[in-house]
């Protein structure tokens, strides 16, 4: 009997999702009570690239950002103008960096609350992406970790990041 899971891409971000037919649901991540030989025989299963450890392929990352006035859009949804110095930002990741630890439940609930970013409202959740499509210092970090592991401090033009590798 058929899961009713296939793989479609998105034509707004241009990266493979997943659909089930038979429910109508659509989710980035990778149905959970699917194994990876039955991911790989799914109908689209060629949209998915050679899979995401050495750094090749699709992976999904959550991050916390703060913005500092230099970022290139220095607002957010908590912020009309955000005045503060990058070394202030980084200080107030540090802080959070400390009171995450190793927690992941931890992170998304600081994301969700503190995030300058548009995904504080999915827990800091980017959904899945590929080489090229984040600013390169964001992409060598993410790329770089193992799935669970948070990076240091990340410095790009939207600001300074916290990255949790989810897949």
């Amino acid at each position: 009997m058929s899961s009713g899971w296939e793989i479609r891409m998105s034509n707004s971000k241009g990266i493979p999702y997943y659909f089930n037919a038979l429910t109508k649901k659509s989710s980035w991540d990778a149905p959970l009570d699917l194994s990876e030989d039955e991911i790989k025989s799914l109908p689209g299963s060629h949209y998915l690239s050679s899979g995401s450890s050495g750094g090749a392929g699709t992976i999904t990352a959550s991050h916390l950002l703060v913005k500092h006035k230099d970022s290139r859009r220095p607002s957010s949804w908590k912020e009309t103008n955000i005045t503060r110095t990058k070394e202030e930002a980084t200080d107030i990741l540090r802080g959070y960096q400390a009171q995450v630890g190793n927690s992941r439940e931890k992170f998304e609930e600081l994301a969700s609350l503190h995030s300058d970013c548009s995904s504080h409202s999915q827990k800091g959740n980017l959904g899945p992406f590929s080489k090229g499509q984040m600013q390169k210092p964001f992409e060598d970090a993410a790329f770089a970790l193992q799935v669970g592991e948070f990076s240091d401090i990340i410095s790009t033009d939207s600001g300074v990041h916290i990255i949790l590798r989810t897949a």
